[in-house]
Order: C-alpha cells, then structure tokens, then sequence
C-alpha cells in the first residue's frame, strides 16, 4: 500500500476516534460541584481540555490503525471470510 494511502486511512482512523473518545471524561458543572453559567445547558461540559481529547484520540486512532495495517499484511480477516451470504447459499 502507498504511503499516500495509508496517511488517508490514518486521517479517517483519527477522525473517527475523535468522536469514539469525546464524550468520555466529561463532567457538567453539578458533577464538578460548581455552579453553571448563565446560559449554558445542564449538559454542558464543566472544563474541556483539547490537549486530553487529542492525545486521547491518537493513541485510540493508532492502535486501530496499526490493527488494521496488520490485518491487511496478514489476511487474519477478510471480505471472503464476512460474506454470510455465499455461507448461506452452500448451506441451503
């Protein structure tokens, strides 16, 4: 695989661990035990700190990515081995 591909696919990986890793850790202001400023939801986070968030995301992204480099080098799944309906047909 080229090196163009596979920074693609790592972009995907960490675009879609940011929102897998996101809500994890967060606390509202009742859950911190401090008040809420006038305005914002309940919902709202108390303190949001990017720097977690995307080191969080990027060990997530990359463990997931090098999952997937491995299984492409190594064959341990594939599309063959998720088709249930040729499974079916060599059943019935």
């Amino acid at each position: 695989m080229r090196w163009t591909s596979l920074l693609a696919i790592y972009v995907l990986f960490w675009a879609f661990s940011v929102f897998l890793v996101l809500p994890f850790g967060v606390r509202t202001s009742a859950e911190a035990g401090e008040t809420a400023m006038p305005g914002t939801a309940e919902s709202a986070p108390h303190e949001f700190s990017l720097k977690r968030v995307v080191t969080r995301t990027t060990i997530v992204a990359t463990t997931l990515f090098v999952l997937f480099v491995a299984n492409d080098h190594f064959g341990w799944i594939t599309a063959r081995s998720l088709d249930v309906v040729d499974v079916v047909n060599a059943v019935g």
